[in-house]
Protein backbone atom coordinates (compact mmCIF):
# COMPACT_ATOMS: atom_id res chain seq x y z
CA UNK A 1 0.00 0.00 0.00
CA UNK A 2 1.29 3.44 -0.92
CA UNK A 3 2.42 5.81 1.84
CA UNK A 4 0.71 9.19 1.52
CA UNK A 5 1.79 12.31 3.37
CA UNK A 6 -0.75 15.02 4.12
CA UNK A 7 -0.63 18.53 2.63
CA UNK A 8 0.95 20.08 5.74
CA UNK A 9 3.74 17.50 5.71
CA UNK A 10 4.30 18.05 2.01
CA UNK A 11 4.50 21.84 2.16
CA UNK A 12 6.60 21.85 5.32
CA UNK A 13 8.88 19.38 3.55
CA UNK A 14 9.33 21.91 0.74
CA UNK A 15 10.16 24.60 3.32
CA UNK A 16 12.69 22.32 5.02
CA UNK A 17 14.29 21.37 1.71
CA UNK A 18 14.57 25.08 0.83
CA UNK A 19 16.37 25.72 4.12
CA UNK A 20 19.27 23.59 2.85
CA UNK A 21 20.09 26.40 0.39
CA UNK A 22 20.97 28.74 3.28
CA UNK A 23 24.64 29.40 3.96
CA UNK A 24 23.92 30.24 7.62
CA UNK A 25 25.94 27.74 9.66
CA UNK A 26 23.76 28.04 12.78
CA UNK A 27 20.17 28.62 11.61
CA UNK A 28 19.02 27.43 8.21
CA UNK A 29 15.41 28.53 7.66
CA UNK A 30 13.09 27.77 4.77
CA UNK A 31 9.62 28.98 3.80
CA UNK A 32 6.93 27.86 1.37
CA UNK A 33 3.84 29.92 0.52
CA UNK A 34 0.72 28.11 -0.67
CA UNK A 35 -2.46 29.58 -2.12
CA UNK A 36 -5.98 28.43 -1.15
CA UNK A 37 -5.90 25.96 -4.09
CA UNK A 38 -2.87 24.22 -2.53
CA UNK A 39 -0.48 25.55 -5.17
CA UNK A 40 3.01 26.72 -4.24
CA UNK A 41 3.34 30.41 -5.10
CA UNK A 42 6.57 31.31 -3.29
CA UNK A 43 9.63 29.64 -1.78
CA UNK A 44 12.56 31.14 0.09
CA UNK A 45 15.40 30.62 2.53
CA UNK A 46 17.52 32.91 4.68
CA UNK A 47 20.39 34.32 2.67
CA UNK A 48 22.07 37.41 1.31
CA UNK A 49 20.26 39.54 -1.28
CA UNK A 50 20.43 38.52 -4.93
CA UNK A 51 23.71 39.61 -6.49
CA UNK A 52 25.64 39.64 -3.20
CA UNK A 53 28.41 37.11 -2.77
CA UNK A 54 27.79 35.00 0.33
CA UNK A 55 31.56 34.89 0.93
CA UNK A 56 31.60 38.66 1.55
CA UNK A 57 29.40 38.55 4.66
CA UNK A 58 29.97 37.55 8.31
CA UNK A 59 27.84 34.38 8.59
CA UNK A 60 29.39 33.27 11.87
CA UNK A 61 29.35 36.64 13.66
CA UNK A 62 26.31 37.10 15.93
CA UNK A 63 27.44 39.83 18.33
CA UNK A 64 29.28 43.11 17.95
CA UNK A 65 28.69 46.29 15.98
CA UNK A 66 25.57 45.88 13.85
CA UNK A 67 27.50 46.43 10.61
CA UNK A 68 29.79 43.53 11.55
CA UNK A 69 27.16 40.86 12.30
CA UNK A 70 25.17 38.62 9.98
CA UNK A 71 21.79 40.09 10.96
CA UNK A 72 22.51 43.32 9.07
CA UNK A 73 22.78 41.45 5.77
CA UNK A 74 20.49 38.43 5.77
CA UNK A 75 17.10 38.38 4.04
CA UNK A 76 14.88 36.06 6.07
CA UNK A 77 13.21 33.04 4.46
CA UNK A 78 9.70 34.49 4.81
CA UNK A 79 10.60 37.74 3.07
CA UNK A 80 12.48 35.87 0.35
CA UNK A 81 9.42 33.68 -0.26
CA UNK A 82 7.23 36.78 -0.47
CA UNK A 83 9.64 38.53 -2.84
CA UNK A 84 9.96 35.36 -4.94
CA UNK A 85 6.19 34.88 -5.20
CA UNK A 86 4.62 34.26 -8.58
CA UNK A 87 1.03 35.24 -7.75
CA UNK A 88 -1.12 37.18 -5.32
CA UNK A 89 -0.52 36.16 -1.71
CA UNK A 90 -3.99 37.18 -0.53
CA UNK A 91 -5.41 34.50 1.78
CA UNK A 92 -2.33 32.30 1.39
CA UNK A 93 -0.68 30.12 4.01
CA UNK A 94 3.05 30.17 4.75
CA UNK A 95 4.97 27.16 6.03
CA UNK A 96 8.19 28.10 7.79
CA UNK A 97 10.72 26.10 9.76
CA UNK A 98 11.13 28.83 12.43
CA UNK A 99 8.50 31.17 13.88
CA UNK A 100 8.71 34.57 12.11
CA UNK A 101 10.33 37.62 13.69
CA UNK A 102 8.52 40.97 13.91
CA UNK A 103 9.94 42.22 10.59
CA UNK A 104 8.75 39.11 8.77
CA UNK A 105 5.38 39.33 10.54
CA UNK A 106 4.92 42.82 9.10
CA UNK A 107 5.72 41.57 5.59
CA UNK A 108 3.40 38.57 6.02
CA UNK A 109 0.56 40.84 7.11
CA UNK A 110 1.16 43.35 4.31
CA UNK A 111 1.25 40.55 1.71
CA UNK A 112 -2.21 39.32 2.77
CA UNK A 113 -1.08 35.94 4.08
CA UNK A 114 -3.67 34.67 6.57
CA UNK A 115 -2.03 31.66 8.22
CA UNK A 116 1.41 30.59 9.42
CA UNK A 117 2.44 26.99 10.06
CA UNK A 118 5.81 26.73 11.78
CA UNK A 119 8.00 23.98 13.22
CA UNK A 120 10.22 25.62 15.83
CA UNK A 121 9.72 28.53 18.21
CA UNK A 122 13.08 28.45 19.95
CA UNK A 123 13.21 32.22 20.43
CA UNK A 124 9.65 32.48 21.80
CA UNK A 125 10.42 34.87 24.68
CA UNK A 126 12.74 37.25 22.82
CA UNK A 127 11.26 40.72 22.29
CA UNK A 128 11.11 40.54 18.49
CA UNK A 129 9.05 37.35 18.66
CA UNK A 130 6.76 38.70 21.36
CA UNK A 131 6.22 41.72 19.09
CA UNK A 132 5.62 39.39 16.17
CA UNK A 133 2.81 37.56 17.95
CA UNK A 134 1.29 40.90 18.97
CA UNK A 135 1.30 42.08 15.33
CA UNK A 136 -0.10 38.81 14.01
CA UNK A 137 -2.84 38.68 16.65
CA UNK A 138 -3.80 42.28 15.94
CA UNK A 139 -4.04 41.59 12.20
CA UNK A 140 -5.98 38.35 12.66
CA UNK A 141 -3.29 36.14 11.13
CA UNK A 142 -3.62 32.59 12.48
CA UNK A 143 -0.53 30.63 13.43
CA UNK A 144 0.17 27.22 14.87
CA UNK A 145 3.06 24.92 15.48
CA UNK A 146 3.25 21.72 13.48
CA UNK A 147 4.61 18.55 14.97
CA UNK A 148 6.64 16.72 12.36
CA UNK A 149 6.36 12.99 12.30
CA UNK A 150 8.88 10.81 10.59
CA UNK A 151 7.41 9.28 7.48
CA UNK A 152 8.99 6.06 6.29
CA UNK A 153 8.50 5.87 2.53
CA UNK A 154 9.64 2.53 1.19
Amino acid sequence: MAKIIDWDQYFMGVALLSAYRSKDPSTQVGACIVNPDKRIVGVGYNGTPRGCDDQDFPWTVKVGDYKDVKYAYVVHAELNAILNSTASLKNCKIYVSLFPCNECAKAIIQAGIKEIVYLEDKYHDEDIFVASRHLLDSAGVKYHQMKMVKVNIE
